[in-house]
């Protein structure tokens, strides 16, 4: 009987699975997952867990009797310690298990500070999964201060979490300013405003040269040679795929755990899909981070095992909570040469333009500029920077 195993369980796992079986897939399906709970959403994590508004129920992507009636062996607190491509099996524990197809979803793992610089002090974290969380809420509370290292969204939702518990918030970025790597200077703009607005000491162009305290950190000196006193640091400066496995395996890696258009890695009957997988996408090849990309892509997969043969086509989106603004991205912005504002008060939008075309759109509590610009990058269509700008222009209109 054709057996599918599926590593990481996590979005794209969970979603790999349950598509297999809602496909008609009726082979043996396993799932493995390092953590012991169900699969659940991580974005909740950093925000409306940490803050106390949802409980860990709620963040299950599925219930148990899902995976039960499914007939999917649900393996969670396991983990996986090798994999043999040529006999087609995977090591978990003392147990060795046969597959006729193995999906990768290893997922991301945040990149931490050297314990060289006291990444390995007490009061430290990054956030990632329940365990860190769970560990770090005791320490974030109000008046206390908090030191946020990096000012990527990571960084950036941590600091609006802290500052909703009621803790004085330092955040220090090494670039000339948040959001460098990934945004345009008037989305960078919006969201230093919102910080400071709402308190946080926001100091851009400085790093952190190293923590101090006895065990249990204390204290911060930053790069411009000031000093800090803090009783927590919280960590946002990337993350790093998980492709340790896979690399151990001999499977090529280049970004992460290279895939072919369908999702097929280099090794016979190995998928691979989510944050850990790079793929090709208009004659290049990226990864992308996000719970859409997850998704569509661990989909994609479970129908090329069951035969579907169709290529993986991405269609960038993402999202960001930061106090009462809730930003969406549509399209990707590498590469683009001018931005274009639409200043709508309340709503604002960063349009990302390459040329004449239409990359990206940021859209700050602007739904509506969002829907319609995430529909023309995806229909391959542009949009008339004159009436974009306009706040009175109708954006609807761009969809004729």
């Amino acid at each position: 009987m054709s057996h599918v195993v599926v590593i990481g369980a996590g979005q794209a796992g969970s979603s790999c699975v349950a598509k297999l079986r809602n496909g008609g897939f009726e082979g043996r399906v396993t799932l493995i997952g390092s953590e012991p709970a169900l699969p659940y959403q991580r974005p909740p994590l950093s925000k409306a867990y940490l803050l106390g508004e949802m409980p860990l129920e709620r963040m299950f992507l599925r219930p148990d009797s899902f995976y039960t009636d499914n007939k999917i062996d649900l393996r969670t607190g396991q983990t996986v310690t090798a994999i043999d491509t040529a006999a087609q099996t995977v090591t978990v524990g003392d147990e060795v298990l046969d597959y006729t197809d193995l999906v990768l979803t290893t997922g991301s793992a945040p990149r931490r500070l050297p314990a060289s610089i006291g990444g390995d002090l007490e009061g430290v974290f990054t956030v990632r999964d329940l365990a860190d969380v769970d560990t770090m809420a005791p320490w974030c509370k109000a008046g206390k201060t908090a030191l946020i290292v990096g000012g990527g969204y990571i960084g950036l939702e941590a600091a609006a979490v802290c500052c909703k518990l009621g803790l004085n918030v330092v955040q220090v970025e090494m670039a000339d300013r948040i959001l460098q790597r990934v945004a345009a200077p008037q989305t960078s703009d919006y969201f230093r405003d919102l910080h400071k607005g709402h308190g946080v000491d926001l100091r851009e162009g400085v790093g952190l040269t190293r923590l101090t305290g006895d065990g249990t950190v204390a204290g911060a000196e930053l790069t411009d040679g000031t000093t800090l006193d803090v009783d927590v640091v919280i960590v946002g400066v990337g993350i790093s795929p998980g492709t340790e496995l896979a690399e151990a395996a001999g499977i090529t890696i280049d970004n992460g755990i290279a895939t072919d258009a369908q999702g097929r890695t280099s090794a016979p009957h190995v998928w691979a899909a989510g944050d850990c997988a790079s793929f090709p996408y208009r004659g290049d090849r990226i990864r992308l981070e996000s719970v859409p990309n997850a998704i569509d892509q661990a989909e994609c997969v479970a129908e090329n095992i069951m035969g579907a043969g169709k290529d993986y086509v991405a269609r960038p989106w993402f999202w960001s909570d930061q106090y009462d603004v809730k930003l969406q991205i549509a399209g990707l912005n590498t590469g683009y040469d001018r931005v274009v504002t639409r200043d709508g008060g309340a709503a604002k939008s960063f349009w990302y333009y390459s040329g004449d075309r239409l990359l990206a759109v940021d859209a700050a509590n602007d739904p509506r500029a969002y829907m319609i610009g995430k529909r023309l990058i995806e229909a391959g269509k542009s949009a008339d920077p004159a009436v974009v700008a306009d706040p009175d222009g109708d954006l609807k209109a761009l969809l004729k």
